[in-house]
């Protein structure tokens, strides 16, 4: 049973991966398409992403949550101490207390991913 693959946007193009083949948006191509979308420059555009992506990175540092509507949400977990194994020589490894980033994705997302929804999540009309 094959599950429909949501069409990824890359360089202006739409291309829908092959069930072996991922793909990598980055933060460059990102740039591109928002700029090509809203008529921006990919300066003013990169500045507001850079932007955007440091406040997540300090809200996430001060141990915040971070909630983004019908996006997901972003905080931070403590794991606690623990006994690791080395995989090469079998040896118990003490692994430290930290602190790691956790992202549960918000109910669109989810649509988007298993592709039960058509439409992009900016609410995109069809003619």
């Amino acid at each position: 049973m094959s599950r429909a693959v949501p069409a990824v946007s890359l360089r202006g193009g739409w291309q829908i991966p092959s069930e072996h083949e991922e793909l990598a948006l980055t933060k460059r191509e990102l740039v591109i398409d928002v700029a090509e979308r809203l008529g921006f420059t990919q300066n003013e555009v990169a500045g507001v992403v850079q932007t955007t992506l440091d406040s997540i990175l300090e809200a996430l540092a001060r141990g915040d949550r971070l909630e983004i509507r019908n996006f997901g949400v972003f905080e931070t977990k403590r794991r606690n101490a623990r006994t690791g194994r080395n995989p090469r020589t079998g040896d118990a490894v003490p692994i430290q207390r930290k602190r790691v980033v956790s992202f549960k994705p918000g109910k669109a997302i989810k649509e988007m991913v298993d592709g039960t929804v058509e439409t992009a999540l900016s609410g995109e009309q069809s003619d």
